[in-house]
């Protein structure tokens, strides 16, 4: 993958060849160690080093903050409390269940819908997933529970254009991969994300100088505060 990385990102950005025959042509970006090194060829970061320590850093306090947001009142609370009486009912000790937990209130705290990026699929309810219409994202497929607000699914799959790529059982890992097949094949961020994949991409994975988005500039302001 190395030496024919030059040939690969000239077909990616240049030649717009869809994901599906991208993937053909390329079948080791579906595996995880490769897009790592894809990822850290075009960004030069390691990506899950990188993303898990500013991620596990923060979290405690991102907790705190939206812990605190969902005890008030109005739209965007209510969404936080849901997410954290899920979590509140999950192993609390486990470093998955807290990631997943903060990566699944980020979107609320900044006031968007993450409902066409997060998809549940019950197995038991239907044989196939309904994602065709999906661009980008993660399916989150349960066999056993059918409680849609959990943190940590038993499966999650990374979803692009319609099509399962692979599946991982925690639910951050699946997100990082996706945000890595983002950069290897030129995508664009959801748009309903804009401001969750902006925090990723310029406060935890610290890419980016440029001006933050006001909802974001102002969650960094207040997670930096006291640090």
């Amino acid at each position: 993958m190395q030496t024919t990385f030059a040939l690969r990102r000239n077909e990616v950005i240049n030649d717009g060849l869809p994901v599906g025959q991208i993937l053909e042509r390329w079948p080791a970006l579906k595996i995880e160690s490769q897009i790592c090194a894809e990822f850290q060829r075009i960004a030069n970061i390691n990506l899950k080093k990188h993303f898990y320590a500013e991620l596990d850093r923060h979290a405690p306090r991102l907790q705190s903050l939206f812990r605190k947001k969902a005890a008030r009142k109005g739209k965007v609370a209510e969404g936080l409390d849901q997410r954290f009486s899920s979590y509140d009912l999950q192993e609390q000790g486990d470093v998955h269940v807290l990631r997943a937990a903060v990566l699944r209130a980020l979107p609320a705290y900044l006031h968007e819908d993450d409902s066409r990026f997060l998809k549940p699929w019950h197995v038991a309810q239907s044989d196939e997933p309904d994602i065709e219409d999906m661009a980008v994202g993660l399916l989150l497929i349960s066999a056993k529970s059918e409680n849609t607000s959990l943190c940590c699914p038993e499966r999650i799959a990374v979803v692009l254009e319609g099509n399962r790529v692979f599946e991982l059982p925690q639910l951050a890992e699946a997100f990082i991969l996706l945000y890595a097949l983002i950069y290897a094949l030129n995508l664009s961020y959801p748009k309903d994300l804009a401001n969750t994949f902006d925090f990723t991409q310029k406060v935890l994975m610290g890419q980016d100088n440029r001006k933050l988005r006001p909802r974001v500039l102002s969650l960094k302001n207040v997670l930096l505060a006291v640090q």
